[in-house]
């Protein structure tokens, strides 16, 4: 079972529209293409502009930013869809802890995030 605040989220983090179906009705929409891709270069750009330097220690990165951006930056990485983040914890202002599966390895994370992010530098 789910709630109703968590199923909202969820559709608003999805990015999930609620259109009219033309009968006094709605319908869901899920974002297009051009949309998707946006919002993709929005993270990145987020991420390029936040970060100061990517450190690991096995399956643990820890993500240097710039003041006030490890939000941003935390939530770009939640959003680029690595299925190898079991997820991030963004610091109070300049650090980022992401965690890794089990068996990755911070050299694994570095090479995922330069084919989504060809510009990123280590």
């Amino acid at each position: 079972m789910v709630t109703q605040a968590t199923l909202s989220r969820d559709l608003k983090l999805l990015k999930v529209g609620k259109i009219s179906d033309g009968h006094n009705g709605y319908v869901y929409s899920l974002p297009g293409e051009d949309e998707r891709q946006e919002t993709e270069r929005t993270y990145i750009h987020d991420f390029l502009r936040g970060y100061v330097s990517i450190e690991w220690s096995g399956n643990m990165v820890v993500i240097k930013t710039y003041s006030g951006h490890s939000d941003s930056v935390a939530l770009a990485v939640d959003n680029l869809g690595l299925d190898d983040v079991l997820g991030t914890i963004a610091g109070r202002d300049n650090t980022v802890f992401v965690c890794l599966r089990e068996g990755i390895t911070g050299e694994d994370f570095m090479c995922r995030m330069k084919e989504s992010i060809p510009d990123l530098e280590d």
